[in-house]
């Protein structure tokens, strides 16, 4: 009845463990080095009582990072 249902969910969990303590890693050693959120093309408009930021470019260079880690544990 549930043959193979809750490996695959197994491992599926595994993988998704795996990839949060990466991304955990590069944010927590990685954060210094690079100044990701204020990478040029990032917008960010500043005024007396009014502050704006939109992050552009870095939410497009976490696409890509994304993108390919996903393509690489969800290829076979």
């Amino acid at each position: 009845m549930f043959s193979g249902g809750f490996e695959s969910i197994g491992k599926s969990l595994i993988y998704l463990g795996v990839m949060i303590a990466i991304i955990g890693v590069i944010i927590h050693f990685g954060g210094k080095a690079v100044n990701f959120g204020r990478l040029p093309g990032d917008i960010r408009i500043e005024r007396e009582n009014f502050s704006f930021y939109f992050p552009i470019v870095s939410s497009i260079v976490l696409s890509i990072i994304l993108t390919i880690i996903l393509n690489f544990f969800t290829r076979r």
